[in-house]
């Protein structure tokens, strides 16, 4: 039998003010979980400052490994949002007005009663050659440019360009997650969890370790593409827990 076809994605999340520590990214876990329901699995996150080399570096590299690169931040109206400048430098292409774009935001500020200022309108630019993403919101659009898709770095605006692409993209089948936890210290059911996963071909289980009420413990989360062999491992993590003393809390803490 073939291997299934496992579809990937990268993350590049843009900005000094990540690095810095003034701002929390909160994107990685949108973006990771949205590409799942796709049935595209987040292979690397890299989180790169606002400078042209770096970015396309980062582009390029994460291209080409994989089938899709998603890219949050630096598409703003300021002359430090460099993300489309950079990407198209790094792709050897220019960067253009895009006419729809344009259009988008001309409409947009003028039902505000404001002006399209040449600031604004570094929003309609784009590499040639791309495409738009709607933006729910109502704000300036993203970019589709070959496999990389270029959002907004604010959580709300990046949420929505992510659900105007739901179907859009080719993947496989979604993983499905189970967590049993107990109130148990790894290193007491580290072999029973690789006993067990090796028992389970095509699930993993990974472990997460928690204190609550002064207690350790973990959560044990088994991930498969195969929704019956995820819920059959995690049977059979609960089994092996509870004949090794230790009573099984499905769902987890």
């Amino acid at each position: 039998m073939d291997r299934e076809r496992i579809w990937t994605a990268a993350l590049v999340v843009i900005g000094d003010e990540i690095l810095s520590g003034r701002t929390q990214d909160k994107n990685v876990a949108e973006v990771a979980t949205w590409l799942n329901q796709q049935g595209i699995r987040l292979a690397e996150v890299r989180v790169v400052p606002d400078d042209p080399m770096r970015i396309g570096d980062a582009v390029n590299a994460l291209r080409s490994t994989n089938d899709y690169l998603i890219t949050t931040g630096g598409i703003g109206p300021t002359h430090d949002d460099i993300t489309i400048d950079s990407i198209a430098a790094a792709a050897g292409v220019p960067v253009i007005v895009h006419p729809e774009a344009r259009k988008m935001l001309e409409d947009y500020y003028s039902s505000r009663g404001l002006e399209l200022t040449e600031a604004r309108l570094r929003m309609a630019r784009v590499p040639e050659g791309a495409e738009l993403i709607p933006n729910p919101t109502g704000g300036p659009p993203g970019v589709r440019f070959d496999n990389i898709f270029i959002l907004a770095g604010i959580p709300n605006v990046a949420k929505a360009m992510l659900q105007a692409l739901d179907g859009q993209l080719q993947g496989g089948r979604p993983m499905v997650s189970v967590t049993v936890g107990a109130f148990a210290a790894e290193s007491e059911v580290a072999d029973l969890l690789r006993e067990t996963e090796n028992a389970h071909p095509g699930a993993a289980i990974g472990s997460y370790p928690f204190t609550k009420d002064d207690r350790f413990g973990a959560n044990f989360v088994i991930r498969s593409a195969d929704g019956d062999l995820a819920r059959t491992t995690g049977d059979a993590l609960t089994e092996r827990l509870r004949e090794a003393g230790f009573e099984p809390i499905e769902g987890g803490i």
